[in-house]
């Protein structure tokens, strides 16, 4: 049976006003003059905008979205604005928009002109810029214990069901804020029954969201057997389980596999060496900082490294990346993914200078 393309009714709806204006173009060319007709058919349509803030350097605006329209014609009376599906009535042709899609898109205008039930029709393309909101974030610039208000500590050995071979622990020699960054110490060192120590902090009960752009700029640990993780999780794990809840890996890298970055999607049918996952070769990412991060919509999940897209996921209903997701950050030694330990290993860390999430 040939797949079915579902339509959403917001598509249905900006499709038939599309359609509407197209044959009133198309058929009118002018206006009608059926003996029913009143009026003056307008003419001259002219759709003048201005993009707020835009100037040399920001054609397509300041980030606020905001459009400011002029419509004319002559012997016009009314006008009808289709705009992302929306419509727009007016008797001066003057009006504001603000589009909500995030990033530079272009659309496209379809105006009307009435004087009674005659009418003239065009359209007209523009190019927007909408800038993401920071909602959240941590700037890591005040020492000592990562925010109680933001995160919490996982501890224990084993890496739950990973075999990994470090014992997470809450001490500061394993996870601090120092000198504006967040550091977590990975440490050969025998600590509870575990040969080596780390930390691994979540914002669980703390703080989650749905969809943004998260911003990461860290510094990886270097040595055979790092495993460091910047990752999410579903709110909902507790309920209904892993892979249920999702999994978002943003970034994770393996130190026997230096300078590949690794972000992932872990769900139903899809989880561990089964994921969903793309790589992407950089360089020096032990000894500088870069940018790891993800555009996660409804519709698509994007994967990107210093602002290079590497991989790409179609997001849809019938995965579980469309609820509440909250933070991890850890560092792991050996384990299933991170492999054999350089026998020579003896401390490194992972770097974090901020987390922002834009919305």
């Amino acid at each position: 049976m040939k797949n079915v393309t579902k339509i959403t009714l917001k598509k249905m709806i900006q499709y038939n006003l599309i359609v509407v204006l197209i044959v009133q173009l198309l058929t009118a060319c002018g206006g009608s003059d059926d003996g029913e007709s009143q009026g003056v058919t307008p003419s001259n349509l002219v759709i003048n905008h201005t993009i707020v803030g835009a100037d040399a350097v920001n054609v397509n605006g300041n980030g606020s979205g905001e459009v400011n329209f002029v419509v004319s014609a002559n012997d016009a009376t009314s006008y009808r604005i289709l705009i992302e599906g929306q419509t727009i009535n007016s008797t001066t042709g003057v009006f504001s928009y603000t589009f909500n899609q995030l990033g530079t898109n272009s659309y496209t205008i379809y105006v009307s002109a009435y004087n009674g039930t005659r009418f003239i029709s065009g359209n007209k393309s523009i190019t927007v810029y909408k800038a993401p909101t920071l909602v959240w974030s941590d700037e890591f610039n005040t020492d000592g214990a990562p925010s109680s208000s933001k995160w919490v500590y996982e501890t224990g050995a084993g890496g739950w069901g990973n075999n990994e071979l470090q014992y997470y622990t809450s001490r500061p020699e394993n996870v601090i804020v120092q000198g504006g960054v967040l550091k977590i110490n990975l440490k050969k060192e025998v600590y509870n029954g575990s040969n080596y120590t780390s930390a691994r902090i979540i914002t669980k009960d703390k703080y989650s969201f749905k969809y943004g752009r998260i911003d990461i700029r860290a510094k990886l640990p270097a040595g055979g057997g790092t495993w460091p993780a910047l990752w999410m999780l579903g709110d909902n794990i507790s309920s209904v389980g892993w892979p249920a809840c999702g999994e978002i890996d943003i970034m994770e890298h393996i130190g026997n596999d230096l300078n590949k970055i690794h972000g992932t999607l872990h769900h139903p049918g899809h989880s561990g060496g089964n994921a969903d996952s793309g790589t992407v070769i950089i360089t020096n990412v032990t000894t500088q900082f870069h940018v790891y991060s993800v555009d996660w919509s409804a519709e698509t999940i994007r994967f990107y490294v210093d602002d290079q897209l590497y991989y790409t996921f179609g997001n849809n209903s019938g995965v579980p990346f469309n609820s509440n997701f909250f933070f991890i950050f850890n560092c792991a030694m050996g384990g299933n993914f991170g492999g054999a330990v350089d026998p020579n290993f003896t401390a490194a860390s992972m770097e974090v200078d901020y987390v922002r999430v834009y919305q």
